[in-house]
């Protein structure tokens, strides 16, 4: 692996932003740009931070994360969200690496998984499945629970066993873990 040191490139934020604030770029040598298949045309990156460090990678499709993480052996699942038998949602929720990747095939907001938010991360997730169940204050939580053969309050194992279903909209779930 090839590195280099580098100086971040430090400016003065314009626009609407707040007195004293900064903004902070990088000179990426042309080669790398080049080797990652970023052009012009094709220029979006996906930026990883993981409290030491900052990846940069290429954007990749639906089926290039899938290969990706099952090439790894992640633990991966793929979430269809439906409006009744509509397709709205597709998300990849790869749980070894807490990373997601989303294709929506709707364009009424309120119908796909994370509406506006074309680049939910790891809590977006979460949020998004906690709101596909029961809430945690239920009166009767733990009977409810027990009849859905569960220990402790999971959103996820929840949305797994009641495909996410709520009584005040025609939205729901499907699980299934890739392999």
């Amino acid at each position: 692996m090839e590195s280099r040191l580098v100086n971040i490139i430090i400016g003065s934020a314009g626009g609407t932003a707040g007195a004293g604030s900064k903004t902070y770029k990088l000179s990426l040598p042309s080669a790398w740009i080049n080797e990652l298949g970023i052009n012009e045309d094709d220029r979006q990156v996906k930026l990883r931070f993981d409290g030491q460090k900052i990846v940069i990678s290429r954007k990749c499709s639906m089926d290039e994360f899938k290969e990706q993480a099952l090439a790894e052996n992640h633990l991966l699942y793929s979430i269809e969200y439906y409006d009744e038998n509509n397709l709205c949602s597709m998300i990849y929720a790869d749980f070894t690496d807490k990373e997601l990747q989303v294709e929506n095939y709707t364009d009424a907001l309120v119908k796909s998984a994370f509406g506006r938010n074309e680049t939910p991360v790891w809590s977006d997730f979460t949020e998004f499945l906690e709101d596909r169940c029961v809430p945690r204050q239920r009166a009767g939580l733990n009977e409810y629970l027990d009849a859905l053969g569960l220990d402790e309050y999971d959103p996820f194992e929840i949305v797994k066993r009641t495909s996410g279903r709520m009584a005040e909209d025609s939205q729901w779930i499907k699980v299934e873990e890739l392999k």
